[in-house]
C-alpha cells in the first residue's frame, strides 16, 4: 500500500463491510486490501481471510473518531 495512507483498521470482512458503509455516510472514501480476494484473482489460495482498511492521512482522525464509535 502506498506511503500516502495510513491503515484505519484490521478485521473480519463484516466488520469493514460496515466500518465502510459507515465512512461513506461521513464522506470518507475508504481502501479496502483483501490478500485472499487478490490471491484468488493471481490463481492462488490462501487461509488468509481478514481485511484491512486504509485512509487518506487528512481523513484518518475524524475516520478514528467512526472506528471508536462502532466499538471495533
Amino acid at each position: 500500500m502506498s506511503r500516502t495512507y495510513k491503515r484505519l483498521f484490521y478485521g473480519t470482512a463484516m466488520d469493514v463491510a460496515k466500518l465502510c458503509g459507515v465512512l461513506d455516510t461521513v464522506g470518507i472514501v475508504p481502501v479496502v486490501k483483501d490478500q485472499a480476494e487478490s490471491a484468488r484473482l493471481a490463481g492462488f489460495g490462501t487461509l488468509y481471510t481478514d481485511q484491512e482498511v486504509w485512509v487518506h492521512p487528512d481523513e484518518f482522525e475524524k475516520a478514528r473518531e467512526v472506528v471508536l464509535e462502532l466499538g471495533l
